[in-house]
C-alpha cells in the first residue's frame, strides 16, 4: 500500500481583529471599520453613555469616525469594506483618515482577540491534532493522516474545519491546501474571504508561475526589487533561471532556496511545538514624547512594558538572559540596544534595571514615537541553572546592533553627564 499524498493546509482567519469586533458590534457589518490605537476618551464616553444597554444596541451614528482622529496611532487591521479605499495594516491612522474619512474607528482589544484565537485553535486540534501555531490568526495543519484529509485534495476536511469554527465562534477563515507549507500559504490567499483553495503538484505551472515573485513567503521588497532589476517579475520567470545564475547573483544559500521555491519545493514539517526565541512588549504613542518634558509619562510607560514582559515570561514559564530596548523616533528611524546577563531572569525589576542601562547607550535628542522592551535567549524556567532577580549584567552584547532599516546610525553611547541631561525618566519608576 502506497503512503498517503502529503497534504498541508494553511488556515488564515479573515480580517481577524475586525471580525471579532463585529461580533460585539453586528450593526457595523458591511461598513468600513478600522481597528487601531489604544482606548481613547471618546470610547470611554461612549461606553459610559451606553450604561446597561448592550453595545450591539449602539446606533451607527454614535461611533467615533476616523476623520476626527488626531494622534500617532497605526492601523492594526480593517474590514474588507475599508480596505477597498486603500487602507490597511500598519498604515498611520491620520493617513488612513484622508483615504477613508467615513470609516468607523474602534480601539484594539488584545484580550478579546487572544480569547477567540485560543477558541478557534482548540477546535482545529480536536479535528486535526498536528497544528503549527503561526500567530494569533493563522496556523499550518497537516491533513495527510487525518480522516478526510485526502478527499478532494483536502477540501472536505477544510470545509469541516471552516464550519466548526464558524458554528462555535461566528468567525470565518480561508484555507489553502497544497503539497507543502510554501504552496499552502500562497493558496490561502486565493479565495479570501471564507474560501478554500486546493493546489496539487500539477497546478504549479497554471496556478503558481503566473504570480508575482512577492507572493512567495520569504521574498521581501529588497529581494523583489533586485529580481525585477534582472527582468524577473513572475514566479515562472524565476523558475526558468538557471540555479547557478541565481546562486551567483544572490549567494549560494539564497539562490538555492529561490530555485526550490519557484519550483514549489518545500520539505518543512508542520511543527506542533516551537520554542519562542524572545518575548517583547512595545507601544506606539498617541503623540511624540520628549525624554525631558514628558519624563513622568515615559517613566510609567517604560516600567509598565517591563512588568508586562516579566508577566508574559512567568505566565508561559520562560526566563531569559538578553534584555533589550527598541526606540522609534519622530523621523521614523529606529534603534535597538541589548545587554546579556550572567544568569537567566524573569524579574520585572531586573528587566527594568538592565533595559534602563540599554537606554543610556542611546542619544535621545529627538522625540520618541515608539518604545519597546524585549527579553531574548529564552529557555524554560525549570531548565535554568540560576533564574533570579540578582542576575548580573555581563559585557553589553554588540553595542552597535540595531534594528532593521531605517536605522539610526548615531553613536552607541554617550557620556554620563549627557545621559543625566537627556534621560531623566530612566531609573525613577523601577518596581
Amino acid at each position: 500500500m502506497s503512503p498517503p499524498i502529503r497534504r498541508i493546509a494553511h488556515l488564515d482567519m479573515d480580517a481577524f481583529y475586525a471580525s471579532v469586533e463585529l461580533l460585539r458590534y453586528p450593526q457595523l457589518k458591511g461598513l468600513p471599520v478600522v481597528i487601531g490605537g489604544g482606548r481613547r476618551e471618546a470610547d470611554e464616553i461612549l461606553r459610559a453613555q451606553q450604561g446597561e444597554r448592550g453595545l450591539h444596541q449602539l446606533r451607527v451614528e454614535e461611533f467615533p469616525l476616523l476623520k476626527d482622529y488626531t494622534g500617532r496611532g497605526v492601523i492594526t487591521t480593517a474590514t474588507y469594506a475599508a480596505r477597498q479605499f486603500g487602507v490597511g495594516s500598519a498604515m498611520g491612522l491620520m493617513k488612513a483618515a484622508k483615504l477613508c474619512p467615513q470609516a468607523i474607528l474602534l480601539p484594539v482589544d488584545f484580550a478579546q482577540y487572544r480569547h477567540y484565537s485560543q477558541r478557534f485553535k482548540a477546535i482545529i486540534t480536536d479535528i486535526a491534532p498536528v497544528m503549527e501555531n503561526r500567530g494569533v490568526d493563522e496556523v499550518y495543519i497537516d491533513f495527510t493522516e487525518v480522516p478526510g484529509g485526502q478527499r478532494e485534495g483536502g477540501r472536505v476536511l477544510a470545509r469541516l474545519i471552516q464550519k466548526a469554527i464558524f458554528d462555535d465562534t461566528g468567525l470565518t477563515c480561508s484555507v489553502g491546501v497544497a503539497p507543502n507549507k510554501l504552496l499552502a500559504k500562497m493558496a490561502s490567499e486565493f479565495k479570501k474571504p471564507n474560501g478554500i483553495a486546493i493546489v496539487f503538484d500539477t497546478d504549479l505551472e497554471p496556478m503558481i508561475w503566473p504570480l508575482a515573485c512577492r507572493k512567495i513567503n520569504g521574498i521581501g521588497p529588497k529581494a523583489d526589487e533586485k529580481l525585477k532589476a534582472h527582468g524577473i517579475e513572475t514566479i515562472g520567470q524565476l523558475a526558468a533561471r538557471d540555479p547557478q545564475w541565481l546562486m551567483q547573483h544572490f549567494g549560494p544559500r539564497t539562490g538555492t532556496w529561490l530555485h526550490a521555491a519557484a519550483h514549489g519545493q518545500d520539505e518543512r514539517a508542520v511543527e506542533t511545538e516551537s520554542e519562542p526565541v524572545s518575548m517583547s512588549r512595545e507601544t506606539t504613542f498617541e503623540r511624540d514624547l520628549h525624554a525631558v518634558r514628558d519624563k513622568a509619562e515615559l517613566g510609567v510607560i517604560f516600567t509598565t512594558l517591563c512588568q508586562q514582559v516579566a508577566a508574559d515570561l512567568e505566565r508561559k514559564g520562560y526566563v531569559g538572559k538578553t534584555i533589550g530596548i527598541k526606540l522609534r523616533f519622530d523621523d521614523f528611524k529606529s534603534v535597538t540596544r541589548d545587554q546579556t546577563l550572567t544568569q537567566y531572569t524573569a524579574s520585572a525589576s531586573t528587566i527594568r534595571q538592565v533595559a534602563g542601562q540599554c537606554l543610556k547607550r542611546v542619544p535621545l535628542d529627538k522625540r520618541l514615537r515608539l518604545l519597546g522592551v524585549r527579553v531574548g535567549s529564552l529557555i524554560h524556567a525549570d531548565l535554568a541553572p540560576a533564574a533570579d532577580a540578582s542576575a548580573v549584567p555581563a559585557t553589553p552584547k554588540n553595542k552597535q546592533k540595531q534594528a532593521i532599516t531605517p536605522i539610526d546610525t548615531g553613536q552607541a553611547a554617550i557620556q554620563n553627564i549627557a545621559i543625566q541631561a537627556v534621560l531623566p525618566f530612566e531609573g525613577s519608576d523601577a518596581p
